[in-house]
């Protein structure tokens, strides 16, 4: 199949391409259009506008721009990208002959937090900020104009991954990674919270699954198999260093007074982050599984950030 992929040249788009390059002809479509190994050709935002593409069988939707951890970035430009060129890309689907359209929303169009035990599809979205909010603006043109519970001779898809890690990937667990590597004592071991990742492999073995399935249209959150702690994650780290673990178990109270100090000094701990760090954000992947057919995902939520971890090693 001829498969496009907007974004190919971030993180999870060169992954795909590893993962879907053997068995299919992938395109890419993107600001830059450098060659890359195993596309055929990247094109342009003009070229979609102008129709100069080859006949698709099958898009997926990456391109956006990520959630700023740091709160820098103007709240527009998340709806330029984010919705923006959704609006484009989806546009193109419906008018093209292609037959799948996979978009890369977000659990946080979703919820920022998670209410309950677990984030289920069924959750009413409440996104908080403009990353999850224009997220959510996308999935809603998408929902506008297409019927995801209807029959069609197109198949649409709206996948919300939690934390996406792997080989290459830049983001808050390669922050986390250089401090632990450098044996500054983890100080948050009396918060026992869970959190859910997603394994790139894991997320690539998914997209083959529905590039090459007939998976009904809908809404599909996804992330590994088993939530972890980020006491858990803290020893993985560890052990990825090959050195003990050091996680000090200090009084909530303390640590919370020291965080809203932290707010008040402008120091890098504070109520924000301490929340951040130490709150439950468990992802249910039971839909996207049950439509695949499998009882497990390949990859085990620590296998994965060890994959990822151990990557990491050359940068420290």
């Amino acid at each position: 199949m001829n498969i496009l992929i907007t974004g190919i040249h971030g993180f999870v788009g060169s992954n795909l391409v590893k993962a879907l390059g053997a068995k299919h002809a992938v395109y890419g479509l993107d600001i830059v259009a450098p060659s890359k190994a195993g596309v055929v050709k990247t094109f342009n935002w003009k070229d979609l506008e102008e129709n100069r593409l080859p006949v698709m069988d099958v898009v997926i939707h990456l391109a956006g721009k990520a959630h700023d951890t740091k709160n820098q970035s103007l709240a527009q430009a998340y709806f330029d990208i984010n919705e923006g060129l959704t609006k484009k890309v989806f546009n193109y689907f419906l008018k093209s002959k292609a037959g799948k359209f996979i978009f890369f929303s977000s659990v946080k169009a979703a919820a920022d937090s998670v209410p309950g035990d677990i984030l289920t599809e069924e959750v009413v979205p409440a996104p908080v900020g403009p990353y999850g909010e224009s997220k959510i603006a996308a999935e809603d043109y998408i929902q506008d104009n297409f019927d995801l519970e209807g029959t069609d001779d197109k198949l649409v898809y709206i996948l919300r991954p939690c934390m996406i890690h792997g080989p290459g990937n830049k983001g808050n667990l390669n922050l986390l990674y250089k401090v632990v590597s450098k044996g500054i004592p983890w100080p948050l071991g009396a918060f026992d919270n869970r959190r859910s990742f997603t394994s790139v492999d894991n997320l690539c073995f998914v997209i083959d699954g529905l590039v090459a399935g007939m998976v009904p249209s809908g809404i599909y959150h996804m992330g590994d198999d088993e939530p972890i702690s980020t006491n858990e994650l803290i020893g993985v780290m560890c052990e990825s260093l090959g050195r003990k673990a050091h996680i000090w178990n200090l009084p909530r109270e303390l640590m919370q007074g020291i965080a809203s100090l932290g707010g008040v000094l402008q120091l890098p701990l504070n109520s924000q982050r301490l929340n951040k760090l130490t709150e439950n954000y468990v992802v249910s992947n039971a839909k996207i599984k049950g439509a695949l057919g499998i009882d497990r995902m390949p990859v085990s939520a620590r296998e994965g950030l060890l994959i990822t971890l151990n990557s990491f090693k050359e940068k420290v």
